[in-house]
């Protein structure tokens, strides 16, 4: 491979999700078919129409310490601890100028999204200066509230050189993170980069106003079941929190150290609806060029993918939609392709779902499983495809594999990441 073309593997991963605190604990709720969805407790929520979301598993207050969680958005909070896994899961040192670790920092970039960045900082250091005054708003609310906190934080930890970065595409945000982050390494600007994508916004505004669009499930008396793709009964998204983030490197460069690599990061396919701001392109045709867009930029055979980690929301017009790209790009492989949709368990974590959902997808090809999706009880007639339901399926044990990750966001941006057995 040229330096500008350069074969990019996945070596550490990490997760704090409405599942677990880690990628282990996260991956087993996967497996399980554990739902993280439970009813919104607080005074503020009584109000709501949509009283129900995805908490993370563990509160990150009681594995940051308090000096430091203090400084930082809940987001950023997600996007450090699972960061911080994933660097120490790769076989890193912190920060990444200690000799040991083998990288110059001038070699590591680092890449994490967010949909809406410190939006509960911004909305609570507002009621403090309505409330309280000027003199009791927290002298860390810009940089807390910042999109580009979780990156800038994260970067900070690893001593990351090569660039830190934050795109902001609404539920594609953290997919795309990981895709430029597999442009950053491909193209030489950087050897290593830890990439992934995070979010905090159960918040009564956020969930508010989502409602209100009809966005959300209003399913408050049976929480765990109201994160239904796919089936006829669905109603709209659950809200959930976290982050997933992934260690991206070179191949050379992970050869070189002796790291363990989980899978190639084959490379990811983009395109834009031009449809509408919030809903999706009925046919399905943006998410369709996305993926011939990833066909087209890499050298993965359709006759690779065993599995799809699938967006599907839980929209009715959405999950659909996704269904039809498929189809239409794989045509009759499709029949072969195990499709799960984990947001059933962890609820929707808009910017940070396509960092949660890499990780399950890297470990998916890893253990050569497909976690199920749960809450199908009557499969929708338009989804002529093979939906894990129920209980996690056995992808091929033998030869090389490759499953796709898929991510869309309001305002049509549409992001398919790839991945492969190596």
């Amino acid at each position: 491979m040229t330096a500008e073309n350069r074969t990019v593997v996945v070596t550490g991963i990490g997760a704090f999700t409405p599942l677990g605190g880690d990628a282990a604990s996260f991956w087993e709720g996967l497996l399980e078919g554990r739902s993280g969805v439970g009813a919104l407790t607080e005074e503020w929520a009584a109000d709501l129409p949509v009283r129900i979301a995805a908490r993370t598993a563990v509160d990150p207050g009681d594995v940051l310490p308090r000096p430091l969680a203090r400084k930082l958005d809940r987001s950023a909070q997600f996007a450090l601890i699972a960061a911080r896994e994933a660097w120490a899961d790769a076989g890193f040192d912190t920060p990444a100028t200690d000799e040991s670790s083998k990288l110059a920092p001038e070699r590591l970039g680092a890449v994490i999204a967010s949909g809406i960045g410190g939006v509960t900082t911004l909305l609570d250091q507002y009621d403090v200066l309505k409330d309280k005054g000027v003199r009791k708003v927290s002298p860390h609310t810009v940089p807390m509230l910042m999109p580009n906190s979780p990156a800038a934080n994260v970067g900070l930890e690893v001593g990351a050189r090569a660039g830190v970065h934050t795109p902001v595409s609404a539920c594609a945000s953290g997919a795309e993170a990981i895709g430029y982050a597999i442009e950053m390494i491909r193209t030489g600007r950087a050897d290593v980069v830890v990439a992934g994508g995070t979010e905090a916004a159960i918040h009564p505004l956020p969930i508010a106003a989502f409602a209100n669009m009809m966005a959300m499930s209003k399913n408050n008396d049976e929480p765990q079941r109201a994160s239904r793709p796919y089936d006829k009964a669905r109603d709209g998204f659950v809200l959930g929190e976290g982050a997933g983030v992934v260690v991206l490197e070179s191949a050379e460069h992970a050869a070189a150290r002796g790291a363990r690599v989980y899978c190639e990061a084959v490379g990811q396919g983009l395109s834009s609806d031009a449809h509408h701001i919030a809903q999706p392109e009925p046919t399905g045709a943006g998410v369709a060029r996305a993926i011939a867009d990833l066909f087209e930029r890499s050298d993965l055979d359709k006759a690779e993918i065993v599995h799809v980690n699938a967006h599907a929301t839980s929209t009715p017009q959405g999950d659909t939609a996704e269904v039809k790209a498929l189809s239409k790009e794989l045509g009759e492989h499709l029949e072969h392709v195990a499709i799960s949709a984990t947001k059933s368990m962890t609820g929707h974590l808009l910017g940070g779902a396509g960092g949660i959902e890499t990780v399950a997808t890297v470990l998916a090809l890893h253990h050569r499983t497909a976690p199920p999706t749960i809450n199908v009880d009557d499969l929708d007639d338009d989804v002529q495809a093979d939906i894990v339901r129920g209980e996690p399926r056995e992808l091929p044990a033998e030869g090389r594999i490759a499953a796709l990750n898929n991510s869309f966001g309001f305002g049509g941006h549409n992001v398919v990441l790839a991945f492969r057995t190596v």
